[in-house]
């Protein structure tokens, strides 16, 4: 059928898809194996919303569809590009993928603990950073007692690596 015979409020928008956490080109997807978990979980309870969509309207269950659908896209590739490292496989005295560290900033002596995770299983009030946060690429590679200069905008700080421990 032409264009021409459509009437425009028959014409569906494309539902709009909330994209995951960035991860930046050409860097890999790290996840620990509790991230790997919360993934799996994840696409389990995408799954089963689409068997249990309970809408009769089409054209809304049409969309929700749509929306599941998307979500479950880009979980999935998220979930194929992983590679699990396990933090108990790491370096012990070197701050590393899946560390909890805990540092002091020098200049206003307070402290600050944080364990550095998968982009997906990041969440700033767990405590949780994602290994591609510029203060988890300042301290990777750090141990106990080294002073790191962190770059904040014009600022720098310098922050004591006090403790380092993997799950």
């Amino acid at each position: 059928m032409s264009r021409g015979f459509v009437r425009e409020g028959d014409q569906e928008e494309p539902p709009m898809i909330p994209p995951r956490a960035a991860l930046p080109e050409g860097v890999v997807n790290y996840v620990t194996p509790a991230g790997m978990e919360l993934l799996l979980k994840e696409k389990a309870a995408l799954q089963t919303e689409i068997k249990e969509l309970t809408i009769t309207d089409e054209r809304e269950r049409r969309r929700a569809l749509a929306v599941i659908e998307g979500k479950l896209t880009l979980l999935n590739e998220r979930i194929h590009s992983a590679r699990v490292l396990d933090p108990k496989e790491q370096v012990k005295d070197e701050v590393r993928f899946g560390a909890n560290v805990k540092l002091q900033n020098k200049s206003n002596n307070t402290k600050q603990q944080f364990t550095i995770v998968g982009v997906d299983e990041a969440d700033v009030t767990k405590g949780k950073i994602a290994f591609v946060a510029p203060i988890a690429r300042a301290v990777t590679g750090a141990k106990i007692g080294d002073e790191i200069d962190f770059k904040l905008g014009n600022e720098v700080r310098k922050l004591k690596i006090l403790s380092i421990l993997y799950a």
